[in-house]
């Protein structure tokens, strides 16, 4: 199974329950998401991170530690252990969907030990600022994994395997990110804070030989231990570009086979995400974060927002070839770090955009495909509880739409601020075409090709239930309600 005209699910979001589930819903699901058109699962960090069974996955403990060891408090992650992660993986594989890892190389978190060591203080909002003299600093920088006795991997972690961390056991209160001796700030990130090479934890050193080895070392024997499909880098504009390329050919070649690679450039600014593909030489796809945002401003905008621009800036619109389409994520969603709210009336046609089109890989949400539920506290300490809703039918709706209709060549007509469609006209072996049409507004009409004479086409959405004749050259008026989408396919 190719990629090529697939859809990726994200498994899972922030608030995904901490009771050790998650692998087993995936066997229970696999065939269900399989039959409505789903090719690939995303699934969230499968090892150990420094709060046991209550860690999302992206504070990094131990990458070899599937739910195998009893550390951190619990043998099993968040998600399960690693017998059932594996189960999870050979099920959702036999039903024709691959699995994408969730690979953190950004950083480490939880150590086992202190370390005293030489440090110099910088201003953590401008990385070339250093705000004090090198001194001795007490950081927790020694990983030994006693509860996995070297099993795997000899390699304990010290801190000249890293290269910066926030915190000094002799001043605790300090805001400053501390550079560690003999180190500096890499330049192949991000440049925002100077340098975006610290985020958080202790920050690996990706440029000593030891390290990138190490990492290596595990991406083979992680390929080798779950047999995934592919993977999803986060952070990667907190990360030497350079190494992504690298450690891909690696592992590829001992897997003896391609595997997939989409990376987390979050940045609305598409010069940035378009210089880190030119450094990954194209190896990496990349979330289409500048799309995401178009949407979130869409959504809040209402009726205000030209929807003729909503692709301009994005990475589907110029580089195609290379971009995760998205609608939200699990940093995206309310009370999350980076939250930029898709508003619900609108993620129905944000799916369109994204499922019915010709350009892109489209992920879908798992909260936006299944709901979610869940209570946060936001920065202001002020309790919220919040209710996403399902749109599982309306995708499932598309799903079906993209794989029987969504082929052959594209017209647009994003003539109109508030009205937009497009339709495509299909191929040999998937005639019959298809028109969508969309509106932040008022309801709207639209005057389209099909390519098809004299058919009649049918709302598979049924907000619309009156049915649609094309004329003698193909073409015909469809239409969409106020603020909703309607797609038209043979019927």
């Amino acid at each position: 199974m190719s990629e090529a005209n697939g859809v990726m699910m994200q498994y899972f979001h922030w608030y995904t329950p901490a009771d050790g589930s998650l692998w087993n819903q995936v066997v229970d699901n696999a065939q269900a998401l399989a039959d409505a058109g789903f090719t690939a699962l995303w699934l969230p960090p499968a090892y150990k991170g420094t709060a046991g069974g209550y860690d999302v996955g992206y504070g990094v403990y131990d990458l070899f530690d599937l739910g195998e060891f009893d550390q951190k408090g619990s043998i099993r992650s968040k998600y399960g252990t690693k017998d059932e992660y594996i189960k999870a993986i050979q099920v959702a594989q036999a039903a024709g969907i691959h699995i994408y890892a969730d690979v953190v190389f950004n950083h480490k978190l939880g150590a086992d030990h202190t370390e005293e060591f030489q440090a110099t203080p910088f201003n953590p909002h401008n990385r070339h600022e250093a705000v004090g003299d090198t001194q001795t600093i007490q950081a927790w920088t020694h990983f030994t994994f006693p509860g996995r006795q070297k099993k795997h991997s000899e390699l304990e972690w010290h801190w000249w395997h890293f290269t910066a961390a926030d915190y000094n056991a002799y001043d605790g209160d300090a805001d400053v990110v501390y550079l560690f001796d003999g180190k500096t700030f890499d330049d192949g990130v991000d440049l925002e804070k100077g340098s975006f090479d610290y985020l958080m934890g202790c920050d690996l050193d990706m440029s000593r030989p030891d390290v990138q080895e190490e990492l290596k070392h595990w991406g083979k024997w992680y390929v080798e231990t779950t047999n995934v499909d592919g993977f999803r880098f986060d952070a990667v504009k907190h990360v030497q570009a350079g190494f992504f390329p690298q450690w891909l050919s690696h592992v590829r070649y001992h897997a003896g086979r391609s595997l997939f690679a989409v990376g987390e450039y979050w940045s609305g600014n598409i010069d940035a995400l378009h210089h880190f593909i030119k450094e990954t030489g194209g190896d990496v796809m990349l979330f289409d974060a500048p799309l995401h945002y178009n949407f979130s401003n869409a959504s809040n905008q209402g009726s205000e927002y030209d929807l003729r621009h909503i692709f301009d800036n994005s990475l589907v619109k110029e580089q195609p070839a290379l971009a995760v389409t998205l609608v939200d994520n699990h940093d995206s969603q309310p009370l999350q770090s980076l939250e930029s709210v898709v508003e619900g009336w609108f993620k129905p046609l944000a799916y369109a955009l994204i499922l019915l089109r010709r350009d892109g890989y489209p992920c879908v949400f798992v909260a936006d495909y299944y709901g979610a539920h869940y209570k946060d506290s936001a920065p202001d300490g002020q309790e919220y509880e919040i209710w996403l809703d399902s749109h599982q039918w309306l995708i499932d709706k598309f799903l079906m739409a993209r794989k029987i209709y969504a082929y052959g060549d594209q017209y647009d007509y994003f003539d109109h601020p508030n009205t937009v469609g497009w339709t495509r006209l299909g191929d040999d072996e998937h005639p019959g075409g298809m028109a969508v049409i969309l509106s932040n507004g008022e309801g709207g009409r639209k005057f389209m090709e099909v390519g098809q004479a004299n058919a009649t086409y049918v709302d598979v959405t049924e907000h619309i239930t009156e049915p649609v004749v094309t004329n003698d050259e193909g073409w015909a008026e469809f239409s969409c309600e106020a603020g909703s989408v309607s797609v038209w396919v043979p019927g």
